[in-house]
């Protein structure tokens, strides 16, 4: 598939790492060092939710001093990102700079698995159970969220998560980010 030429001059000059990328290209984890002022403005909108988003044990807020680590991924047709984690951070986000079309046409697929943690472990011990809470009968299944442009997904770190086959025929462009203290 042709890269747009303006779109990702970093792609052009820089080989592709391979941390969790299934297909396409992926930059090493040192966006925050070349990412401009573009960049720079991502992130603090990221800390900044962090910060509303953190709290000390007691539930009062708390002053942290966030450290940043990001990577950029461009995705082609049929592309993802395997299950993964982020080990020794606290929050881990996504923003999506282009969605590729999935935000006009959902079929591109494309989404943000996160996987709850329990897995089956609740149908393990009473399958014909669940908690009479929201969403009680997903309880250790996996949630999925379709990328729309300019939107910007947090999670905790520690939650697996992947990115499912993209479909479309455009570049699906994205900046993974992780927070830690």
């Amino acid at each position: 598939m042709p890269r747009s030429p303006t779109r990702f001059a970093r792609a052009r000059g820089h080989p592709s790492t391979r941390y969790s990328n299934l297909g396409e290209w992926q930059s090493s984890w040192d966006f925050v060092d070349w990412g401009g002022t573009a960049g720079a403005e991502l992130l603090g909108r990221a800390m900044a939710i962090a910060k509303r988003l953190t709290a000390g044990h007691d539930g009062g807020a708390v002053s942290v001093t966030w450290r940043a680590n990001a990577l950029a991924n461009i995705n082609g047709k049929g592309h993802g990102n395997e299950f993964h984690t982020h080990p020794g951070c606290f929050l881990s986000g996504v923003y999506y700079v282009d969605d590729g079309g999935i935000g006009a046409n959902p079929a591109f697929g494309g989404e943000l698995e996160i996987q709850d943690p329990r897995g089956v472990a609740p149908a393990m011990y009473a399958p014909k159970l669940c908690f009479a809470v929201s969403r009680g009968p997903a309880m250790g299944a996996s949630e999925t969220m379709s990328p729309r442009t300019g939107v910007m997904v947090m999670f905790p770190a520690w939650l697996s998560h992947a990115v499912r086959p993209y479909h479309g025929e455009a570049e699906r462009i994205s900046v993974a980010f992780n927070l830690s203290v």
